[in-house]
């Protein structure tokens, strides 16, 4: 067995799978999206980037997690106005992660990590989890993979881009992670900033540094001209190494707290 055998999914006999699921090992499934990152950025990033958190994470505790192939399509009809994205419907994107989620349960997997790595799939997947833990037994938790433990501290100590919009969508963020990853896909040379019709004040959430209560999404194309949200041009492929570690540490923290958390004894109180 290869290294990577010992925590890929994708890679592994069905015996593997089976010892894998025997021995309470946490499964991790990315799910992210393909769209529009600017003129610089490949459509696959949002794939690409979550997919790398997750491995890096897994490989770093192949006897405690698993890492699921990750589901690439997600939630972007917001987006389709520039050329690259391929959506599909938010039922559609529900039920087909929730199979996915049903059928890592019926290979015995008792705690399943569902790392998201688009914005938009955000309440998606957090439904899909719920319904696991409803209709299987099973605990299944969901995070955006720049939400695990640290990550924003770490990123906020990069940052040189605006505070309130300036890690948004192919920004400083995503590009360097993306540079520290594939620096041969990345033109920099036609990284723009662009903050976009981005409001002045903090009550909309924002990928890194906003947390306001407002939560809307109008159509992409209504709030950038590049599809760039933030200052790519502040990007590198340091600060995406060290944005990458972070995130790794975060999900495995995260795998680390499903394994120790023990599924509650349900009462049902309509005859007790």
């Amino acid at each position: 067995m290869t290294k990577t055998q010992e925590y890929t999914y994708g890679e592994m006999t069905w015996p593997h799978v089976r010892e894998a699921a025997a021995q309470g090992r946490v499964a991790v499934i990315p799910v992210a999206t393909v769209e529009d990152h600017g003129p610089h950025l490949p459509v696959d990033t949002d794939v690409r980037l979550c997919c790398a958190a997750c491995e890096r994470a897994v490989a770093q505790v192949p006897d405690r997690a698993i890492l699921i192939p990750p589901v690439i399509h997600g939630y972007s009809p917001h987006h389709m106005d520039f050329p690259g994205p391929i959506t599909i419907g938010w039922d559609t994107f529900i039920k087909y992660v929730l199979d996915v989620c049903k059928s890592v349960v019926a290979h015995g997997f008792r705690r399943l990590l569902i790392v998201n790595g688009h914005g938009s799939n955000t309440p998606f997947v957090e439904i899909v989890a719920r319904l696991t833990v409803v209709e299987t037994g099973a605990l299944a938790a969901a995070v955006n993979y720049w939400n695990a433990p640290g990550v924003h501290e770490v990123a906020e100590l990069l940052r040189d881009s605006d505070k309130v919009g300036g890690m948004n969508h192919a920004c400083e963020f995503e590009t360097s992670i993306y540079l520290a990853l594939r620096p041969d896909l990345v033109d920099m040379s036609k990284a723009v900033r662009e903050l976009g019709h981005h409001p002045t004040k903090n009550y909309w959430t924002d990928l890194v540094g906003g947390d306001g209560p407002l939560l809307m999404m109008e159509h992409w194309s209504s709030l950038s001209r590049t599809g760039v949200m933030g200052d790519p041009t502040k990007a590198s492929g340091e600060k995406g190494e060290k944005l990458l570690a972070a995130a790794a540490k975060g999900i495995v923290e995260l795998i680390d707290e499903l394994r120790e958390r023990r599924s509650a004894q349900r009462v049902d109180h309509h005859t007790s």
